[in-house]
């Protein structure tokens, strides 16, 4: 009864009061009276609460309704009502800690803490540990499935986030895209590493901070979403410096036909040339964490005339922002992301989620922060003579030297995907949380020159 209380009325009270205070930057237009109809169940009644002033009583019912939900929340603990819903899920869990140590979400996650939450936070913090434990196998485990929600299970996100990310408590994330000071006064040249032109790309995860993150939207929010950052491209298309055009996979926009909606043999063609990412449906983990739900709905990108610069929507991030080009200035590429970024976020309606605490916020912890990669094509035909025939791009040898560099290395098409037949992989610095950006593309101009070093003495 309390529980069917709190998950209707809660959250919708929650986002009338998220609404109510968003700028007037939010996607979401806001009419001069706010209607919200909730719903209270259960033997409470029905009740029906209509506001003309959306500031003042959005607030007001969210305060009354947190409220409320709190009391019910305090019964329901008492009762350990959760612990008998979620019995078979919390005895896998229990398993996976014995069998599979390294699954850092099980290992963090406590029975004890868990059920002292209310029935409808429980019946989030399963989804957001969902790929974790039907996917033993994962190194992290976990995605946020809210902005809100490393605040909210800050208890089980917080020293997971610092374990993965090597982190001391007292950790805060600084965002600083000044260069300048990195190589020689800003300059990234390769060619001075005695390279020739290389394949760069660099990449930020972002998410609008009045969506939910993409393992808890529903088709109607995914078409909302698409339908929000749709309008904002309009804006970069206008720009002579980017034009291009939107390649949308959305069957329709629910209410009429979606302008945008490109071919299957298109999809595959841009799937091809790295421009568009691949079908969400067939990752498990991204299936069990809800990111794939409703595919292809809410799913595309924006490219620009040039081809340089692409934004995907509706990913594992409701943004995957990127430029790319092949030469031999590193500093091109991150400046030129830099400056769209600025132009993205300057657009009515572009609000990215942010923390305090942790930086830029994205579904998976681990791209926290910065939410960057800075990656480049480079060959090393030695150092993984040992990988090349391995299908998804492991190299033991070359992992071995790059680890203790700070760096991954990917087959060309990504993860878990080959590395070339000459040995080119795809390289790019791990850390992404508590470290500034420039220094992220200064670490990666650095690990070019050791590994090329190691690959000379192999």
């Amino acid at each position: 009864m309390f529980s069917r209380f709190a998950r209707n009325a809660r959250p919708a009270a929650r986002q009338a009061a998220r609404m109510s205070s968003t700028s007037s930057k939010t996607a979401r237009p806001l009419a001069s009276k706010v209607t919200l109809a909730t719903a209270i169940a259960g033997g409470l009644g029905t009740a029906a609460f209509a506001f003309t002033n959306e500031a003042h009583c959005a607030k007001s019912l969210y305060g009354m309704v947190e409220d409320l939900g709190e009391r019910m929340t305090a019964i329901e603990a008492s009762l350990g009502v959760g612990l008998t819903v979620f019995r078979s899920e919390l005895d896998r869990i229990a398993a996976i800690k014995k069998s599979h140590p390294n699954n850092l979400a099980v290992k963090y996650f406590d029975e004890g803490w868990f059920a002292s939450l209310g029935l409808p936070d429980q019946k989030i913090m399963m989804q957001i540990m969902r790929t974790g434990f039907e996917n033993e196998d994962s190194g992290l485990g976990c995605y946020a499935m809210t902005p809100e929600d490393y605040d909210t299970y800050g208890d089980f996100f917080d020293p997971l986030i610092r374990d993965y990310h090597g982190a001391a408590k007292d950790a805060v994330h600084v965002t600083d895209w000044d260069a300048s000071d990195v190589g020689d006064n800003g300059v990234l040249d390769v060619t001075k590493l005695g390279l020739p032109e290389l394949s760069m790309r660099v990449r930020v995860g972002r998410n609008l901070a009045q969506f939910n993150l993409p393992g808890m939207m529903d088709r109607e929010e995914r078409i909302l979403f698409e339908k929000t950052i749709v309008k904002a491209f309009q804006r970069l298309i206008a720009d002579p410096e980017y034009g291009g055009q939107v390649y949308s996979l959305s069957p329709d926009h629910g209410d009429g036909p979606n302008p945008n909606l490109i071919s299957d043999a298109k999809y595959n063609e841009l799937v091809k040339k790295h421009v568009m990412f691949k079908d969400m449906d067939a990752d498990p983990y991204l299936k069990s964490a809800g990111i794939a739900s409703d595919w292809p709905y809410g799913r595309g990108c924006w490219q620009s005339a040039d081809k340089q610069c692409i934004i995907w929507f509706g990913e594992e991030d409701q943004l995957r922002i990127m430029c790319m080009k092949k030469g031999t200035r590193l500093d091109e590429v991150f400046n030129r992301l830099k400056k769209m970024l600025d132009t993205v976020e300057s657009i009515d309606g572009i609000n990215f989620a942010k923390s305090d605490k942790y930086g830029y916020i994205t579904s998976c912890p681990t791209n926290l922060g910065t939410g960057m990669r800075a990656s480049v094509h480079i060959k090393v035909p030695k150092l993984t003579a040992d990988g090349q025939a391995d299908p998804h791009g492991n190299s033991p040898s070359c992992k071995a030297i790059c680890g203790p560099l700070g760096l991954s290395v990917r087959g060309t098409g990504g993860e878990h995907t080959p590395i070339g037949s000459d040995g080119t992989i795809d390289l790019s610095p791990r850390a992404r949380l508590f470290i500034k950006e420039k220094d992220i593309i200064g670490a990666l101009y650095k690990g070019i020159e050791n590994l090329m070093a190691a690959e000379k003495r192999a």
